[in-house]
C-alpha cells in the first residue's frame, strides 16, 4: 500500500529542488551578465537617414532627451500603463507573467502581454521583431544584461527615446510633432494621449482613431488613479481636455516621407550583411536615394487631389537608369492609415499590363501597324470555355485597326487577340524576364491586367522599357555605415540587357501617342484630357479595374508610376482615373520645370514613315491626321513583303 505522506512528502522535495535549480539558474544568469561587458545602449541610438545628398531627413531618436527632462506626467502615464512594478523588479514581472498566463488560457488566445519596459526596450534594440524562440531567448538575456548594468531612470530613458509613437520615434520627436513643444512641457491630458500610442501606434495614434486613443486615454489615466499619481477629479479635467494636434501643421511632409522611411526600414531588414541588434553597430546611417524636392513634390500633388477625399493612393517616382526610387507616398496620409500601399499592397494592374503583351509582339513580327479587327468577341478556348471581354464603354471600331491605335485607345479586344496569337504563356515568360515575381497564370483575360501585381514590380518592369531594354532593381537605400563610419553595405548596380533597343524604341514611340490629337478618331487617346498640361514627351500607360486606376509613364530621366482606389474595394469613378492621371502629369512636369526635353535617339536600324494612324495605310494629300510611326528597317508599310511573312526579331 502506497505510503500517502512519503509520496506527497517527494513530491514537496522534488518541486522544491527545482525551484531552487531555477532560482539559483537565475542567480547565475545575473551575476554572468553582471561580469560580461557592458553594453553600449548609450550609442546605440537606432538609425539614422540620409537623402541621396548625404542630408540627415529622419532618425528614430535625433531628438534624444534626458529623463530629467521629460515631464513627470508621461513618466507616470508610461509607468502606470506599462509597467506598474517597473522600479520594483529586476527586468521580469513574474507575478504579472503567471496572471497574463492564467487571463490568456481562460480566453484561449492571447489577450494579455506581461512585458516590462526592460523587455520593450531589449526588443526595441533589434532591427526586427523576429518571433522566433532563438530571439525571445536573445531578447532576455539582454533584458537581464541591461538590467545588471544600467540604473532603472537610464534604462527608462533609453526606452522613452526609441519607443515608436505612431511613425515618429522618441518622446521628444513625439511631443514636437503632436503638440509642437518639449516632452517637458507636456500637460496631463498630452502625456496621457502620447503614454497610450506605443501599445499599437496604427490604432491608438490619435490622428489615425481618436476615439480609440481616448478610449485608450481614459484606461491610461484610471491606471494613474489606481498608482496614486493623480486624483479622480484630476483625471476626468485631463480626459475632458479637447487637444489639438499643431505639430502636424508644422511638418507637414510628414504625412507622405514616413512612408518612404518604412519602405527604408523594409528594405533594410532584408539585407543580409547588417547586424540584427543595433548594439552591433552602435547605430546604423543609413544613407538613401531619396530626392527631397521630388518627395515635397509628391506630398503637395497629392495633398492638393486627395485631402477631402476618401480615395487611397500610392505614387512611386524612380530614376529608371540605375532604379534608385526618388521618392514615394503610400497613402494620401500617413497619419490616417500607415498601411504602405507602395510596398505591401497587390493590385489589379489593369491595361497597364498592355505594354509587356505588345513588347512580345513587336518581338515576334508585329509592326506599329498591325491590324486586328476591333469588335464585340467572343473567343473560344481549351475546353470549349468562352470569353467575352468587352472595350471600355463599350466602343469598338467595328474595323481593322492598327497597334498604334490599339495602344491609344487600351482596346481591349484587340489585346486579347495578340495575347491568343501570341500564346498565353508569352506575356507569363515575358513579365518573368523584365522582373515581375508574383505568380501570372496563362489565361486570357492576363492581357487586360486581372492578375494583382505589387507596383514595384511594374515600376521594374517598366524601368526596362525606359531605359533602353536593361533589368535594374528598384531600391531605396544606397549604402549603411556604423556610426564609426565603417561600410557595412553597399548597393551594387548590376544592369542586365534583356531587351531589344529598336524595340523598346518603338514601343515609347507608340505609348506616346496615348495623348496625341492626331488619333482622335471613334474613339479618344486614353490621356486626351491631359494634354494641355503635357509640355514635354514621354510614354504613358494607363489601367483601369472596377476598383482600380493605374497609370506609368516615362521618359529617358524619370518613371512615375502610380494607383488609386479603395482599400476596401469600393468602386471607382472615370473622375477618380481623371485624378490619379493629373497627380501624375503635375509630378512629372514639375519635376522637369525648367530642364531641356529629353527623348530617346532613334536607333540606326529603326525608321520612321508617315501614315494613317488608324488604318495604317501610308499617308498621302488626302490624309488629315498623318503620324510617324517607327518600324525595323524591312517591315515597314513600303516593304514588298510586308502582308506576307512576320519577321522575328530576336535581342540584338
Amino acid at each position: 500500500m502506497i505510503d500517502i505522506k512519503k509520496y506527497i512528502t517527494r513530491i514537496l522535495i522534488v518541486l522544491l529542488s527545482l525551484i531552487t535549480l531555477a532560482i539559483l539558474f537565475i542567480i547565475g544568469l545575473y551575476i554572468y551578465a553582471k561580469i560580461s561587458p557592458k553594453l553600449a545602449i548609450n550609442s546605440a541610438n537606432g538609425y539614422y537617414l540620409y537623402d541621396k545628398d548625404d542630408k540627415l531627413f529622419n532618425g528614430n531618436n535625433d531628438e534624444w532627451i534626458n529623463l530629467n527632462n521629460i515631464s513627470p506626467n508621461l513618466i507616470n502615464a508610461t509607468i502606470s500603463i506599462e509597467d506598474k512594478n517597473f522600479y520594483k523588479h529586476q527586468g521580469f514581472d513574474f507575478l504579472r507573467i503567471i496572471k497574463a498566463m492564467e487571463t490568456n488560457i481562460m480566453n484561449k488566445k492571447t489577450v494579455q502581454g506581461a512585458s516590462t519596459i526592460t523587455q520593450q526596450y531589449a526588443k526595441n534594440l533589434f532591427l526586427d521583431f523576429d518571433k522566433k524562440w532563438s530571439r525571445k531567448i536573445e531578447e532576455a538575456w539582454l533584458t537581464i544584461r541591461l538590467e545588471v548594468h544600467y540604473s532603472k531612470n537610464e534604462i527608462l530613458e533609453g526606452y522613452l527615446n526609441t519607443i515608436n509613437y505612431g511613425g515618429v520615434y522618441g518622446i521628444e520627436n513625439a511631443s514636437k510633432y503632436y503638440f509642437d513643444k518639449s516632452a517637458q512641457d507636456l500637460t496631463l491630458a498630452e502625456a496621457s494621449m502620447l503614454a497610450g500610442i506605443p501599445k499599437s501606434p496604427s490604432n491608438y495614434a490619435p490622428t489615425i482613431n481618436e476615439k480609440k486613443a481616448k478610449k485608450r486615454q481614459k484606461l491610461i489615466l484610471q491606471a494613474m488613479v489606481n498608482n496614486g499619481y493623480i486624483t479622480k477629479e484630476e483625471m476626468d479635467e485631463a480626459y475632458n481636455t479637447e487637444l489639438e494636434y499643431l505639430g502636424i501643421k508644422e511638418n507637414d511632409n510628414h504625412s507622405t516621407l514616413m512612408y518612404y522611411q518604412d519602405a527604408v526600414l523594409k528594405e533594410l531588414k532584408n539585407i543580409k550583411e547588417i547586424p540584427s541588434s543595433f548594439l552591433e553597430t552602435g547605430g546604423l546611417k543609413i544613407y538613401t536615394t531619396l530626392d527631397n524636392k521630388t518627395q515635397d513634390l509628391i506630398n503637395s500633388t497629392v495633398k492638393k487631389y486627395l485631402k477631402d477625399s476618401d480615395l487611397e493612393t500610392a505614387i512611386v517616382v524612380m530614376n529608371p537608369n540605375n532604379g534608385e526610387i526618388l521618392g514615394i507616398t503610400g497613402g494620401k496620409d500617413y497619419n490616417k492609415s500607415q498601411f504602405n500601399r507602395v510596398t505591401d499592397s497587390k493590385r489589379q494592374v489593369g491595361s497597364t499590363m498592355k505594354p509587356f503583351l505588345y513588347y512580345s509582339a513587336l518581338e515576334n513580327g508585329f509592326t506599329s501597324t498591325t491590324t486586328f479587327t476591333s469588335e464585340k468577341t467572343t473567343f473560344t478556348f481549351s475546353g470549349n470555355k468562352t470569353y467575352s471581354p468587352k472595350n471600355y464603354n463599350d466602343v469598338y471600331a467595328n474595323k481593322p485597326i492598327t497597334l498604334a491605335a490599339a495602344i491609344s485607345y487600351s482596346d481591349n479586344i484587340f489585346a486579347v487577340k495578340t495575347h491568343l496569337f501570341l500564346g498565353e504563356d508569352t506575356l507569363v515568360d515575358f513579365a518573368k524576364r523584365v522582373g515581375i515575381t508574383s505568380k501570372l497564370e496563362p489565361i486570357p483575360s492576363l492581357a487586360l491586367g486581372t492578375e494583382e501585381i505589387n507596383i514595384l514590380e511594374m515600376m521594374k518592369g517598366y524601368s526596362s522599357f525606359a531605359n533602353e531594354g536593361y533589368k535594374v532593381s528598384p531600391h531605396f537605400i544606397k549604402k549603411i555605415e556604423d556610426m564609426n563610419g565603417n561600410t557595412l553595405y553597399e548597393f551594387k548596380e548590376e544592369k542586365e540587357y534583356i531587351l531589344n533597343k529598336s524595340i523598346t524604341y518603338i514601343l515609347s514611340e507608340l505609348l506616346s501617342n496615348c495623348y496625341n490629337k492626331n488619333l482622335i478618331d471613334y474613339n479618344y487617346p486614353t490621356c486626351i484630357n491631359i494634354a494641355p498640361k503635357i509640355t514635354k514627351k514621354y510614354a504613358i500607360k494607363t489601367g483601369t479595374t472596377d476598383t482600380d486606376h493605374l497609370i506609368f509613364g516615362y521618359n529617358p530621366d524619370l518613371l512615375i508610376g502610380g494607383w488609386i482606389g479603395y482599400d476596401n474595394n469600393n468602386l471607382t469613378t472615370d473622375k477618380d482615373g481623371t485624378v490619379l492621371k493629373n497627380i501624375w502629369v503635375e509630378i512629372m512636369e514639375g519635376y522637369f520645370k525648367d530642364k531641356d526635353e529629353s527623348w530617346y535617339k532613334t536607333p540606326s536600324n529603326v525608321v520612321g514613315v508617315l501614315v494613317d494612324p488608324i488604318n495604317g495605310e501610308i499617308a498621302d494629300s488626302n490624309t488629315k491626321k498623318a503620324t510617324i510611326m517607327y518600324y525595323i528597317k524591312g517591315t515597314e508599310p513600303n516593304a514588298s513583303d510586308l502582308d506576307k511573312t512576320i519577321p522575328t526579331i530576336k535581342i540584338e
